[in-house]
């Protein structure tokens, strides 16, 4: 439930209460991400690992058996605090490249990933798997808690025959890895995404494993990056006391008008 608070107006007559509005998302609010090619969905919220070092065996995620020429490390993906209900829009430039040798940006992929298909990967500690384009920019809502002592959620699926890319609005669930790409479908709007209730943090981060398939992994070469503005799409101001928008202008005006006659 969303959390409301009295706005109070101070006249030359005395105090004068306009009822109680919904505070939240009054107005639009931005931030600027960079999502790094490291930035591993799969470890978002994973409060329990520590990443070792590039050229050592990783129990979390898989990694090249041999040494990459960028020899990196996976990264945690960053994260905004965010409410339950709370909608955003996403706009997204850079790219990423997912081969072993520095590709960005002739040979990467854009925040769209790799056409319409091609990866599918498993479910992870509490994180669901991932459908859709290879490579593209994806997010994931969690609450305050380590996702790993939790069962994955279903796996959206973004191909085609699916939800495909073009979708208007989403509304995943809690753990639900999701396509975000750049933001906006083919005909250049918008795509909102929903926070689902009980969600506290939104992640962004890279779905990545060897071939785009299977188990999460193979990021120790994905050099590039993302970089991602944030919007939290305000919602219209809510009067929820006894007098309505009309009806605050009106009290408005008469205490105006009473004030003067006093004066």
């Amino acid at each position: 439930m969303k959390s409301i608070t009295s706005i109070i107006c101070i006249t030359a007559s005395g105090t004068l209460s306009l009822g109680l509005i919904n505070p939240n998302l009054a107005q639009a609010a931005s931030v600027t991400l960079t999502v790094k090619g490291t930035d591993a969905i799969y470890l978002a919220g994973r409060d329990d690992v520590v990443v070792p070092p590039a050229n050592q065996p990783f129990n979390v995620l898989g990694r090249h058996s041999g040494n990459t020429p960028e020899e990196l490390q996976e990264t945690f993906p960053p994260s905004i605090a965010v409410s339950g209900g709370q909608k955003f829009t996403f706009s997204a430039t850079g790219c990423v490249d997912y081969f072993n040798g520095f590709g960005c940006p002739s040979q990467g992929y854009g925040p769209d990933g790799n056409g319409v298909s091609g990866s599918n990967l498993f479910s992870l500690a509490g994180i669901s798997g991932y459908i859709g384009p290879e490579g593209p920019l994806a997010g994931v809502f969690l609450t305050d808690n380590n996702p790993v002592g939790s069962l994955p959620p279903s796996t959206l699926n973004f191909t085609p025959s699916a939800l495909g890319k073009n979708f208007v609005s989403l509304s995943p669930e809690i753990g639900q890895v999701f396509f975000i790409g750049d933001g906006v479908t083919s005909n250049n709007k918008a795509q909102t995404f929903i926070a689902p209730t009980g969600a506290t943090r939104l992640f962004l981060g890279i779905p990545d494993g060897f071939g785009f398939d299977g188990a999460p992994g193979a990021y120790d070469d994905n050099d590039g990056a993302f970089v991602v503005n944030v919007t939290s799409v305000p919602e219209p101001l809510t009067i929820l006391g006894s007098a309505t928008a009309l009806g605050v202008g009106a009290l408005l005006k008469r205490e105006q008008t009473r004030s003067k006659k006093k004066n």
